[in-house]
C-alpha cells in the first residue's frame, strides 16, 4: 500500500471499489483499508468513510490528536471533496443543486430515504463535465444514455450522492441500492469516484489539495 501523502500527522489513500473503509460485522469483512494501513502505521486512525463500493481519496489521522483535529475540521465544512460519477439519462441542465433532506431507511438497511418530516438537511452541487459519454463495455439491447456529473457534497449524510441523483432520476449507474436492475447491469461497479481532496494540514494549517484520476 503505497499512500498518496505521508508525513507525521496524516496519510491519504487511494480506496479501489469494492473494499471497505472500516472492518464490518462478521470475519468475512475484516479486511478493510483501515486494518491495512494500521498494519503499516499503527497509529492510523479513521476520521471520514468512503462506502465499500465507492472508490477514491480518504485521509487518515495518525493519532487521536491529529484525529481530533481532522474531525472538527470535517465538522466545520473546512474539507471540501469532489467526486465524479456517471449517471443515468441526459442531464437537461449544465449545473445545478439538489437540496433535499435525508434519513437512514431503517426498515430497509442500509438504504436511506428523502424524507421532508424526519430527514436531515442535506445539499449536493452538481455539473456536468463536458466529457465523451460512459458506455458499457458489453453492447446493451438498446443505446444507452448516460451523463457524466461532478459532484460537490456540501454536508456528509449516508449515501447522500447516491440518494440526491436517485432523487432527481439520475441515479448512478452500476449502484446496487438505488439504480434500477437495467442500471445496474450497464456497469459491474458503482460508478462513482472521489477524485479531489483539500483540507487544512491539522498542524501547518496550509492547504493540501490531492486528485485521483477517475478510472472510468
Amino acid at each position: 500500500m503505497t499512500p498518496l501523502y505521508l508525513d507525521e500527522h496524516l496519510l491519504v489513500l487511494d480506496k479501489p471499489a469494492g473494499l471497505l473503509a472500516v472492518p464490518g460485522r462478521g470475519p468475512d469483512k475484516q479486511d478493510c483499508l483501515s486494518t491495512r494501513a494500521q498494519a503499516l502505521w499503527p497509529d492510523a486512525l479513521i476520521v471520514h468513510r468512503l462506502d465499500m463500493a465507492t472508490s477514491g481519496l480518504l485521509v487518515m489521522a495518525r493519532g487521536l490528536a491529529m484525529q481530533r483535529a481532522l474531525s472538527m475540521a470535517f465538522e466545520k465544512r473546512r474539507v471540501h471533496k469532489r467526486y465524479q460519477a456517471v449517471v443515468a439519462g441526459e442531464l437537461a441542465d449544465a449545473q445545478g443543486e439538489i437540496d433535499l433532506p435525508l434519513m437512514i431507511d431503517w426498515l430497509n438497511r442500509p438504504r436511506s430515504i428523502v424524507h421532508h418530516q424526519h430527514g436531515k438537511p442535506s445539499l449536493t452541487r452538481w455539473h456536468r463535465l463536458d466529457a465523451p459519454p460512459w458506455q458499457p463495455d458489453a453492447p446493451a439491447h438498446r443505446p444507452v444514455i448516460t451523463s457524466r456529473v461532478e459532484l460537490e457534497p456540501v454536508t456528509g449524510r449516508t449515501h447522500q450522492l447516491r440518494v440526491h441523483l436517485q432523487a432527481i432520476g439520475h441515479p448512478i449507474v452500476g449502484d446496487p441500492l438505488y439504480a434500477t436492475s437495467e442500471q445496474q447491469g450497464w456497469s459491474g461497479r458503482l460508478l462513482l469516484h472521489a477524485c479531489e481532496l483539500s483540507l487544512p494540514h491539522p498542524v501547518g494549517g496550509q492547504t493540501l489539495t490531492f486528485h485521483s484520476p477517475c478510472p472510468f
